[in-house]
């Protein structure tokens, strides 16, 4: 079956989608990534969709059409990549846009429920481009006590686990996730597999280049600018005393926690260290890479033989440089080099997810991970009528 997956992750910076042919059943699964292509959203909408996930407020009649405008853009991208590729998909995975992420607070908390929405109906998706599709992917998870993130450990369980090999699978998208995959050949390893939330992926990277160039750019391509500058350590070490990379797994986050704010105090604690633009940025890129070094030494159960790394993260040799540094001796390589797209694991992910759920009617979720009481399916299903 031919199932495309769609995702825009908290970078906001498009719609990643992915066609690939899957066969098999359950978790005998075959992947053939046949294409993938990034279709950047209208600047207006980034813009809103920014404010919305940053805390703006917005009417209900507003709510109603930025839902709209997000669902419209991913069906016209999945009907994009078809078209382009001159093929037909049977059905589509979407993890829509997600602007609002509350992970399940302590039980005697005031709200000790989480919460999580990703926008793009998938109702919507169905209806304009003819094909089934799966959404809300998150919902179920949450509901069973879970932190709803990250969904893509069970999916590196069964396509980047090792008979032997301890392994590391990071993502390095605004938000960086982890999943620790212990050797195959171990005794009930699907339980011994964790993950969790590591921190800022590019997420603060990127919106120190936005403020840095008023705009003109979103990213720090290849992190050449990094490059020329000189981190700050003292910063860094301040940096990661903060609650969320003390808390142990599971746990989840987002641009509630690491966003515009959370930029703004790092930079008003930097005034007093006279750091030039690039010193910044590489300073910024060092909480990334040392947050998710400083995760492994306190939350893993072992230390990996190699980690394996992900998103549009991988693409920063700058980032790559520094965080090998950190876990060195242990080889750092890419998805790629097993044959797995780093550039759209992400979206490859969902059309798996969404396969799980229409076809094999299996659990997505794994509650070693997210936390949950129980494994599930995950998403709704929208049907052509």
């Amino acid at each position: 079956m031919k199932v495309i997956g769609l995702i825009s992750g908290t970078s906001v910076d498009g719609i990643d989608a992915a066609l690939v042919d899957l066969t098999g059943s359950d978790f005998d699964l075959k992947v053939e990534f046949i294409a993938g292509a990034t279709y950047p959203y209208p600047e207006d909408l980034r813009a809103q969709i920014l404010t919305v996930a940053g805390g703006g407020m917005l009417s209900m009649t507003q709510w109603a059409a930025l839902d709209d405008a997000i669902a419209l853009q991913f069906a016209q991208a999945a009907q994009n990549l078809q078209h382009h590729h001159n093929t037909s998909a049977a059905l589509i995975g979407s993890h829509g846009q997600t602007v609002f992420h509350r992970p399940p607070q302590h039980p005697q908390a005031a709200t000790p429920l989480g919460y999580t929405l990703q926008l793009g109906r998938g109702d919507v998706i169905s209806y304009y481009t003819r094909l089934p599709t799966v959404s809300n992917f998150r919902a179920a998870d949450i509901a069973a006590t879970g932190q709803g993130a990250p969904l893509v450990s069970r999916i590196d369980a069964y396509l980047l686990s090792h008979p032997h090999q301890k392994r590391c699978i990071q993502n390095l998208g605004g938000i960086g996730n982890v999943t620790y995959l212990p050797p195959r050949e171990q005794t009930r390893w699907e339980e011994q597999i964790i993950g969790w939330d590591t921190g800022p992926g590019n997420i603060l990277i990127d919106l120190a280049v936005q403020q840095l160039t008023q705009g003109q750019k979103t990213y720090d391509a290849d992190g050449t600018w990094a490059a020329q500058g000189t981190p700050c350590l003292e910063l860094v070490q301040q940096w990661l005393q903060q609650d969320f990379f003390q808390q142990p797994p599971p746990k989840s986050t987002g641009r509630e926690l690491f966003g515009r704010d959370y930029l703004q105090q790092c930079w008003q604690e930097a005034q007093t260290y006279s750091l030039s633009d690039a010193d910044w940025l590489a300073t910024l890129t060092e909480l990334t890479a040392a947050s998710i070094a400083h995760s492994y030494q306190n939350f893993l159960p072992a230390v990996p033989d190699t980690v394996l790394i992900c998103g549009g993260g991988s693409r920063n040799s700058y980032l790559k440089q520094r965080l090998q540094a950190h876990l060195a001796p242990t080889p750092l390589l890419t998805t790629d080099e097993l044959d797995l797209n780093s550039d759209y694991k992400e979206a490859i992910a969902f059309a798996i997810l969404a396969y799980w759920r229409y076809v094999a009617q299996c659990p997505g979720n794994l509650p070693s991970v997210t936390g949950a009481s129980q494994a599930l399916p995950l998403g709704d299903i929208h049907p052509v009528y």
